[in-house]
Formats: structure tokens, sequence, C-alpha cells
């Protein structure tokens, strides 16, 4: 079968594209933002792409469209697609229907930290010699890939809230009907689908009505809307993490990531973690939790977690110029923005980290978010915005930083502001859930010459 996709460099998207090569499908596709990580992965694999959505790839004859949820009514082949009545369906329903159908599903959810989750999770299960499936919203460095498909009976899955397409308008999750579930964190996000925090807790609720009564809810327990969403009514086994039961975690040397894992108050073992923070030592114990839950010996999981090295754009060192590295972060929520700069400042202490930040995700062009930055940013030294096609004031926004925070709408300008002022031992870093214009390579040019 010949399978064409419409967005297919969102995250998602692209692997639900290398899902179906491995199934045997002929596959293509077509996207209007085409950049790493995920072009280079389908064109490594061998998938042709196409720039924009032009109408005359109905010509190209494939036997089902895919349609991605970036993909909305107006869209030219989207309306070609429907004009001439030719099958489609969205990623997730192909997903749930050509792929999850008899898996052991392992689902990670939540606002923040899904995808460093679902990546460790798959290499814990990987380590533990069960060859999971997976796809995660992004390239996991122990894999090479963000999705892979397996013969065996696990899939591990990033189940992301956002809506499904078009003519879907229920979160992606829903389709996926995961056996063991876990739910990292809830708060407000995707203000251009959910009108508040509440919306995004029914579809929370949908998720949990979906699970069996033998598999197993893992959630975050310091977390009040994933607490009210699970007494709305909860039909599952559930396990606690992060809280005063359960499983618990505790830091015994946070500049090397080393931690102490105990469950019902008993001490588990120790381990270590590439990436730093209490919010991947979370991480770290949904995963552990999970992957008992599919078999694998809690001694097992904490020896793979020594070895699990971290997922492309997730605090990735890009490289290293005149004494100043530059790492890339997918951060574009002001809790993520503030975790990850807690977790580097845990890193380097004292060191000076200069934070460069894009606003581009749909919630923060929005502006919904603007008066949660500044203290977001707080424990940056140094504080740069690229603000260009914003619909708010950056500089009004960022005010309450004063002099530390400084707003931009040229990329180049921009570039050369933080390389006059970066010496040898700061950390720059770059926060954007895009491209960013290619930034870090322009930041260590500049910082070289």
């Amino acid at each position: 079968m010949h399978i064409h996709i419409l967005g297919i460099c969102g995250t998602f998207m692209g692997g639900v594209a290398l899902l179906a090569r491995s199934a045997g499908h002929r596959v293509s596709g077509c996207d209007a933002n085409v950049y790493p990580p995920m072009s280079t992965q389908l064109e490594e694999q061998g998938i042709a792409l196409t720039e924009g959505y032009d109408p005359g790839q109905i010509d190209l004859k494939p036997d089902l469209f895919v349609v991605g949820n970036a993909i909305s009514r107006g869209n030219p082949l989207l309306e070609e697609i429907l004009a001439r009545d030719l099958p489609y369906t969205s990623g997730p329903q192909w997903l749930a229907e050509h792929v999850l159908k008899g898996k052991w599903v392992l689902g990670v959810a939540g606002t923040h930290g899904k995808t460093t989750t679902t990546a460790l999770l798959a290499w814990i299960l990987e380590d533990a010699g069960l060859n999971p499936g997976f796809l995660v919203g992004g390239v996991p460095q122990d894999f090479g890939l963000s999705a892979r498909l397996t013969e065996s009976p696990f899939f591990v899955i990033e189940a992301d809230e956002y809506d499904t397409a078009f003519c879907d308008k229920r979160s992606k999750f829903i389709h996926y009907r995961p056996r063991t579930l876990i739910l990292n964190n809830l708060e407000f996000d995707h203000a251009d689908i959910f009108a508040d925090l509440a919306a995004i807790e029914t579809q929370f609720h949908h998720l949990v009505r979906t699970l069996p009564n033998n598999g197993l809810i893992i959630a975050n327990a310091g977390e009040e809307a994933l607490k009210r969403v699970l007494a709305r009514g909860c039909w599952t086994p559930l396990a606690w993490f992060n809280g005063i039961e359960g499983w618990q975690a505790n830091a015994t040397d946070e500049s090397d990531g080393r931690f102490e894992v105990s469950y019902a108050e008993k001490t588990m073992g120790h381990t270590r973690l590439s990436l730093p923070g209490a919010h991947n030592r979370a991480n770290a114990l949904a995963a552990l939790a999970a992957a008992r839950h599919a078999g694998v010996s809690t001694a097992v999981g904490l020896s793979a977690m020594t070895r699990f090295q971290g997922v492309k754009r997730r605090l990735e060192i890009r490289g290293t110029a005149n004494g100043v590295t530059v790492y890339d972060d997918f951060a574009h929520h002001p809790t993520a923005i503030s975790v990850t700069i807690a977790g580097l400042r845990g890193r380097v202490g004292k060191q000076r980290i200069i934070a460069v930040l894009e606003p581009r995700s749909n919630t923060m062009k929005l502006g919904s978010m603007k008066a949660q930055l500044p203290d977001s940013l707080a424990d940056a030294d140094a504080v740069f915005c690229y603000a260009r096609q914003l619909g708010w004031d950056a500089a009004a926004a960022l005010a309450p930083l004063g002099g530390k925070a400084q707003t931009f709408d040229d990329l180049d300008v921009l570039v050369s502001a933080v390389a006059r002022i970066a010496r040898s031992g700061d950390h720059v870093l770059v926060m954007s859930n895009g491209g960013f214009g290619g930034i870090h390579a322009k930041l260590l040019a500049a910082m070289a010459g």
C-alpha cells in the first residue's frame, strides 16, 4: 500500500511514517516546515518529502492519505482530497488500527516530560531484552530513531493530549487504549484548542476510562489536577510516585545525577541519570514503575537507567566554542522552561546560564502565558528573547527581569549580542519547539570567531 502523509515532519507524524514503512508500506509525505532532526531522519530512511501542500500531489495516487493534526480546512491538498472523496484517515486512528491492535501498550501522558519518559521506558525494556516497539515525540539517542516496529508484544508510546485531526477533535491518546499508563503531570497548555484546564482534565478522564481493570495507572502524587481527574472515576489499579508514599527519589549527588530510589518506604537501590533535575528524577520513577508492570525488575531498571543517553533536543549539548557550551532544549511552556533551567543549574552550580528563548508554540504566540515567563526565567543570569511575529509585547512581559532580559526581532543581531557577552565557562541554553533558524550553529560560529 502507498501511504502519503500530510504534515509528515511533525514529531508524531514522522514516527507514523517510520512505522508504516517498517510494516512494508510505501511511504511519502509533505510538509510546509521541514527541519531537523525529523527531516533528516525521514530522508535517511528513504522516505520522499515534498515541500508544501500543492494539490498536484493527488497525482501520486496513493492508496491512503494520512492527515496530521497540523492540517486544517483550507489547506489546498486537503481540500482536493475531500473534493475528490479520496480515502483518508488520521495518524492516531491509523496507528491504532494497524500497529497497536493486540499489543501491550505502555502510554506516557502529561503536560511535561512525556518524550524523555517515553524514551527512558523504551530503553529500560530494551535493555531488559524485551525488544519493544515505540513511538517517541523526539529522537532517543539510544535508538537513533523516533519510532520502530518489532515483533515484541510491548509498544511504548508518547500519549499526547493535542487534538487528533481536522475531523476528530478528541485528544490523540484516546485512540491508543494503553494497558499501562503514566500520568506525569497536568496543567494548562494548548490554549489554541483548550479553553481552560478543566477542558484538558476532561480529556484525561476520557483516557482513564479506556484502561482495563487488569492494567495499571502510574500517577504523580504531587499533581492536584491528576487527583481531580482520577476522582471522576478510575477502574484500574493505581500506583503513585513523587509523593510521601509509593515511588520516591532522593538526590545523593545533584551535580552528577545520582539518586536513591525507594518504594513503599523501602530502599530499592541507587542509580544515575544523565539528565539533571528533580523533574527528570520524577520521570525516572514513572518509567521504573511502568517497566516493573511489564515484568522488568527494579534492579534491572536501575541498571539500565545509568546507560540512558537521553533524547535529542532535551538539554542536548550542541557544541562548545571558546569554553562556552551551547545546549538545545524543546522547552516552550513556562513550567518546562523553569525546570529545565533548574536542572541545568543543579549541574553547573554558579556558572552563568544564558537563556535564549523563542516563544514559538501556539500557546505562547497567543500570549496566554506571558505573565508566567519572568518567573520561569528568573534563575538564568541573562535572557535573550526572539520576539519576531509575536502578537504581544515581549519586552513589556519580561520587564520584571530588569536589565538581564533583552528582546530582538532580528535573529543575527540576537546571535551577535549573545556572543558579545558570553565568556569561557558560560552555558547558553537555547529553548524552542522549532528549528529556531539554525541558531545553535550560528551561536557556535559567532563565539568561535
